[in-house]
Parts: structure tokens; C-alpha cells; sequence
């Protein structure tokens, strides 16, 4: 885990390394000034040599600009250093997500990722900071302050190694108790920014149904939980001050107290005696920080644990060694397909699927909710694998393509439409970034988009705001449509896209594919048969199975489930999910 982190510190490591180094040069300087001033005490002050007084003092200034300008260049690189790990870290964390493929984002809810890539990678950036500074600085200065107490006299400084030890023993202790809280705190913010997700995403529907006591009360509880989970951790943590109190003043009493026996008894000075009491507090003072480097390092080490989940996570879809780069045509073969969206389930979604479609076809595909429409077209551009069987695109099988080269040639317009803020001509070029605004104005005529953009009064420059709240359902889809043919594909997957739109202008879309594009194919899902019914071939979907291929004559005399549905939507009203006679 350590090391799958600081692969991401990079260009950040001079600045990494000098951090420590500078940090050391402050210690040594905080140390060298308690002795310096022992000797002013003992050797000017007392003998009233005044030019011992101004030299050991001058000496004191630049070891304190020393120590000072040590310090902000310890500060100054630190900050660079762990702020810069933070970046590439969410940097790293980002790109990997984007090489993830569906499955693997199923593993992890996107609240998660969100949390990984903010609260988590912060924690890390803190004790990051803390264990180039305070980590480097608090030993360095325990040990040096403790050699110099032991250089002045061995027999006051075991009292700080006996303080030492104990209060060590007992900060671990505490660390420890307190580092099982905070494993447990931050899988609960996932359960803090899923509710703000949900209720921010869905806000006109909570509004809709009034439920915006209950989404309260929903935030509340998982507010809650991490309220009490900090208080635990923090009850723990909250001994530290007064421990660290009572050493302080116990060791200065000790040392005031023996101290002050051994200058009567003439085997202590006064400069000596001085600069112990300085050095105790350099002592319990390193203890102090380093008990709060512990204390991050415990909030940071879960944080930690779950960016490497997301850093170590490997695709479960990868290009071959030698991936084709070109896909000859738009035919599509299922051979004995079976598929599962979990290794190993004991009932796969999809089951023994055998499909020849030749290039240029236009195919319906019609079945009730949950037949699995969907699940087989999305292997088609492999955005899963699958489980048995084989996929052929183009002559060849789909894990021999290189998956860029093979999305590029399979554009899909899925039930979800997803819009991006921005103008309608930039949401039109994620299709070809490169496109004109003629070859975007000519694939919003083929889609029927055209015709309602002209009417607003900045036509392709009108902004759409996030997720497109600021045009209909009929008008997303279409505009995605539209973005779909943009990339010139060889295969056309509409999945359920025109269900918002009236049925004349799936009609006229329709038509203009048929005329426009004869030589890609389409796959069009649909609910209404009526969007499907002059397609070369109709595929029925029932319960993970083709129940039937054929033409629209075909499948009203040989198939009972189409011809049943067919009846019931001329009647009126019927769908696949209300199958006639039931």
C-alpha cells in the first residue's frame, strides 16, 4: 500500500527529500542555543566577563537565524511536497477510474469514489505533511535534546528517559485504541455524500412527493454516525494534553527540586541547571508532536487503505498483445453467448444467444423489462466481456479489437441521455471534436433536433445546463442521437432513445436513418412496436433468451408473445410488460 502511494510523489521528491534535511538543520539549531546559553551564564554572566557575553551571543543570533530560516524552508517545501503528492494522487486515482471498465465501477458506488478523491486524499496530504516535518523533526530533537541532557549530567537525565519510556508506552496505547474508531469513520462518509448525491440529483422528485423531512431525517442519521464514531475516537485521543501536563511538570519539579540540591552541593551550575529545564521541554515537547503525527497517521492510514483500492484496481477488460485496429464493417454474430454480470452466478442474464446481423441491417429489438435487452447490446462495443461463447463485429471476434478503435465504430445512445454543461454545439462534438457546425447541423436534421434549436434565440450556442435540466426529454434524446452520428459508426445502438418522442417524429428519424445512413447498422430498442416493425429483422427478448427472430410477418405468425403485444398496442395501451390476455 506504501509503496503504490509514493509511486504517485514524483517530480515532488527533491522537495520530499530537502523537507527532513532542513527540518534536522532547525533541530540542531534549537539544541546548540540551551548549551550556548549555559555557557553565558556560567562563563559571562557569573564571571562578569562581558566580551564572553557579546561573543557566545552573537553565536546564539545566527544559530536562531539559522534555525529560523531552516524552519520556513522546511515549511515552504513541505508544503509544496505534500500538496503536490495530494495532486497526483487524485490525478492517478482519476485517470485509473477512467480505464475502469462497467464492472469494476459496479465494485465501487460512485459517493465512494467521490469520498476517495476528496476527504481521503486530504488526510493523506495531512499526514503526509506531518511525517516530512513533525515525523522528522520530533525524534531528531528527542534524541539530540536527550544526549545533550545526558553530555550536562546522566543522573538528572534519566528522568527523562524514564518519562520517556512511560509516556511512550502510554501514547501507543491510546494511538492504538483510538485508530479502530477512525477505520470505521470514513466508509461512513460514503454513506454522508450518497445522501447528498441522491437528494441533490433527484431534488425535483423529492420536492414532488414532499419527502424532504424524510431526506432530512436520512442525513441526519448518517451525520450521526459519524459524530459518534469521532466523539469515541477523540475520548481517546483527549488524554493526551493532560499526560503530557502532568510530565511537563513532574519532570520540572524533579529536576528544579534535585537540581537545585546538586548546585548547593556544587556538582551542577546554574547555566547547566537552566539549560536542563530547556531541554525538558524540547523533550516533551517532540513527544507531544509526535503523538500528534500518530494520531494522523491513524485517521490517514484507512484513507490510505481505500486510495490504493482504487489505485491497485485493474480493468477487468484489457486489449490484446497485437489489438486490431480497424473494423471492417458493421455485422454483428453471437455464437453460444451466455453472460453474468458476477463470476460465477448461478443464473446469467443472458443465455445462449445465436444472432447473425448483416452490416448495414436495421434490427428491432423488443421485450419486457428486465428480458435483458440492454445487457446484450452493451456487449456488442465489449463494455463487458462475456461469460461463454463468443461476439464477432466485423468478421472478428471483440477482444481482438483494440477497445478505443472498436467504441469509435459502435456509437450507442443509451436509456439514461446524459447531457454535459455547456453549448449544444459543444455537447454535439463529443461525438468528432473536430466536427463543423455544418456536419453538426446536418446530424441534428437526422435526428429532428434541428427543427427545435432553431427556435432558440442562440440557436447552437444555447448553454445547457448540467445534465440538460433546461430542455425536455424529447429534445436530450434526440440531441444524443444526433451526437451519436457525429462519430460516423459503423453499428447504431438506440437503446429505448426515442420513447420521449411523439411518434410521428420517431417516424421521420427513422425514415432519414433509412436514407441517410443505408450502411450503418442500427439496433434500435424500443418498447413500441411500432418503432421496430419495418426493421429488416425484429429480435424478441424474454427472460435472457431470444424468443424470436424474423420480420415483422414473420414474427405475427410464428411468434406468440409479438403477436399478443402487437394486438394489445393496436388495441390501445399494451406493452411487453402487459402481454395481451393477462
Amino acid at each position: 500500500m506504501i509503496r503504490t502511494l509514493l509511486k504517485e510523489v514524483k517530480e515532488y521528491k527533491a522537495a520530499s527529500i530537502v523537507t527532513p534535511l532542513f527540518m534536522i538543520l532547525e533541530v540542531l539549531m534549537e539544541t546548540v542555543i540551551p548549551f550556548l546559553m549555559a555557557s553565558i551564564i556560567d562563563k559571562g554572566v557569573e564571571t562578569g566577563d562581558i566580551h564572553h557575553i557579546y561573543k557566545v551571543g552573537g553565536i546564539m543570533v545566527v544559530a536562531a537565524f539559522i534555525g529560523l530560516v531552516a524552519g520556513m524552508a522546511g515549511g515552504w517545501y513541505g508544503a509544496k511536497a505534500s500538496a503536490g503528492f495530494a495532486k497526483n494522487l487524485r490525478q492517478a486515482m482519476f485517470e485509473r477510474i477512467q480505464t475502469f471498465s462497467f464492472a469494476n465501477i459496479d465494485h465501487f458506488s460512485t459517493a465512494g469514489l467521490v469520498t476517495r478523491l476528496t476527504t481521503d486524499v486530504t488526510n493523506i496530504q495531512n499526514a503526509y505533511m506531518m511525517i516530512l516535518r513533525m515525523f522528522t523533526r520530533a525524534p531528531i530533537s528527542l534524541i539530540c535534546a536527550m544526549a545533550m541532557s545526558f553530555a550536562i549530567n546522566a543522573r538528572l537525565a534519566c528522568i527523562y528517559l524514564v518519562t520517556v519510556i512511560v509516556l511512550g508506552g502510554i501514547l501507543a496505547f491510546i494511538m492504538t485504541h483510538a485508530a479502530r474508531y477512525f477505520d470505521q469513520i470514513f466508509p461512513k462518509y460514503d454513506e454522508l455524500n450518497e445522501s447528498v448525491q441522491e437528494n441533490v440529483s433527484a431534488i425535483r422528485v423529492v420536492k414532488a412527493y414532499v419527502r424532504e423531512e424524510k431526506e432530512t431525517s436520512k442525513f441526519r442519521k448518517a451525520s450521526e454516525n459519524i459524530y459518534r464514531l469521532f466523539v469515541k475516537a477523540e475520548c481517546n485521543l483527549v488524554y493526551n494534553a493532560p499526560l503530557m501536563q502532568i510530565a511537563v511538570y513532574t519532570c520540572i519539579l524533579l529536576i528544579s527540586w534535585l537540581g537545585a540540591k546538586m548546585i548547593v552541593a556544587d556538582s551542577l551550575t546554574t547555566g547547566e541547571l537552566m539549560s536542563l529545564l530547556t531541554y525538558c521541554m524540547n523533550i516533551l515537547m517532540s513527544l507531544m508532536m509526535l503523538s500528534f503525527v500518530f494520531v494522523m497517521i491513524a485517521m490517514s492510514s484507512a484513507s490510505a487503505k481505500r486510495v490504493a483500492e482504487v489505485l491497485t484496481e485493474s480493468s477487468t477488460l484489457k486489449n490484446p498483445e497485437h489489438p486490431v485496429e480497424e473494423v471492417e464493417n458493421g455485422s454483428i454474430e453471437f455464437k453460444h453467448v451466455d453472460f453474468a454480470y458476477k463470476a460465477g452466478s448461478s443464473e446469467p442474464v443472458l443465455k445462449n444467444i445465436n444472432l447473425s446481423i448483416r452490416s448495414g441491417e436495421t434490427i428491432g429489438i423488443i421485450g419486457g423489462t428486465g428480458s435483458a435487452k440492454t445487457s446484450l447490446v452493451n456487449l456488442i462495443s465489449r463494455l463487458y466481456d462475456v461469460t461463454a461463447g463468443e461476439i464477432l463485429v466485423g468478421g472478428r471476434n471483440v477482444k481482438e479489437y483494440d477497445m478505443e478503435a472498436l467504441r469509435n465504430q459502435v456509437a450507442v445512445v443509451l436509456q439514461n441521455n446524459v447531457l454535459f454543461s455547456g453549448t449544444i454545439l459543444e455537447n454535439l462534438r463529443w461525438g468528432d471534436e473536430h466536427a463543423t457546425k455544418e456536419e453538426c447541423e446536418r446530424v441534428c436534421r437526422l435526428a429532428c433536433a434541428d427543427e427545435f434549436i432553431q427556435r432558440f434565440p442562440d440557436g447552437y450556442e444555447t448553454h445547457i445546463e448540467q445534465g440538460g435540466s433546461n430542455v425536455s426529454g424529447g429534445q436530450k434524446q434526440r440531441l444524443c442521437i444526433a451526437r451519436a452520428l457525429l462519430k460516423k459508426p459503423k453499428i447504431l445502438i438506440l437503446d429505448d432513445s426515442t420513447s420521449a418522442v411523439d411518434t410521428a417524429t420517431d417516424s421521420k428519424i427513422r425514415k432519414a436513418f433509412r436514407e441517410e445512413i443505408p450502411d450503418t447498422t442500427k439496433l434500435i430498442i424500443a418498447q413500441r412496436i411500432s418503432s421496430v416493425q419495418d426493421a429488416d429483422h425484429i429480435i424478441v427478448m424474454d427472460e435472457g433468451t431470444v424468443n424470436g427472430f424474423g420480420t415483422h410477418e414473420e414474427l405475427m405468425e410464428t411468434n406468440t408473445i409479438y403477436r399478443e403485444v402487437y394486438e394489445s398496442q393496436t388495441k390501445g395501451g399494451g406493452d411487453f410488460d402487459e402481454k395481451a390476455g393477462e
